[in-house]
């Protein structure tokens, strides 16, 4: 009995628990938004809109480890394809899921503002497995997004919205400008490159 190609990549990525990973983070999400009674206060739902997206996209760019990275690369078919369809169908689920977590007052942190740290989290998840390797892709971005929680808070300014994308409001278009061009940047350098080659080669 064989196996299809679809079904071997999906396996071999261990996409099933990821899925289920996905979706734990999303319920996670939901019970911290109702814990923190963010539904009441929209500034309390910062640290849900952007720590979750953290999860979800540290979860997305484990992911992306092969531990056949040169039967990848020297495969006939040229592998883009499948990572394409990879990072685009757990981020849409990603995407789909969180913003369950914080419905209501849409031009604050409400849906769109976790859709955009969404895209702008995995996007550095995707650049940081082709620089670090797949296992190691979540601590830049685990870096970056604890550092913008702490430096940000009170700031004001124009340069705010681009570095501190993250905890805009969701209606702010610079920030919608940044995650999109982090999410379509680290998107093609995965595409093109694949996660890093991790342990040694003999």
């Amino acid at each position: 009995m064989t196996t299809s190609g679809p079904l071997l990549y999906a396996r071999s990525r261990t996409l099933p628990r990821t899925v289920a990973l996905l979706v734990a983070t999303a319920g996670l999400a939901l019970w911290a938004a109702h814990g923190l009674d963010a539904f009441l206060d929209p500034e309390r739902r910062v640290p849900v809109v952007a720590l979750a997206p953290l999860a979800a996209a540290a979860v997305i760019g484990v992911s992306l480890h092969t531990a056949s990275d040169e039967l990848d690369r020297t495969a006939v078919r040229p592998w883009w394809r499948r990572r394409l369809v990879h990072l685009l169908a757990l981020t849409a689920l990603a995407a789909a899921l969180l913003p369950w977590a914080v419905f209501g007052h849409m031009s604050w942190f409400g849906p769109p503002a976790m859709i955009r740290n969404t895209l702008g989290c995995v996007g550095l998840t995707a650049a940081s497995a082709v620089l670090l390797g797949a296992r190691l892709s979540w601590l830049p971005v685990f870096g970056y997004v604890s550092a913008v929680y702490v430096a940000s808070a009170g700031l004001r300014g124009g340069s705010v919205p681009v570095w501190a994308w993250l905890v805009q409001p969701s209606g702010q278009a610079d920030a919608w400008l940044v995650a999109l061009v982090t999410f379509v940047g680290g998107g093609l350098l995965y595409l093109r490159r694949g996660a890093r080659a991790e342990g040694p080669r003999h």
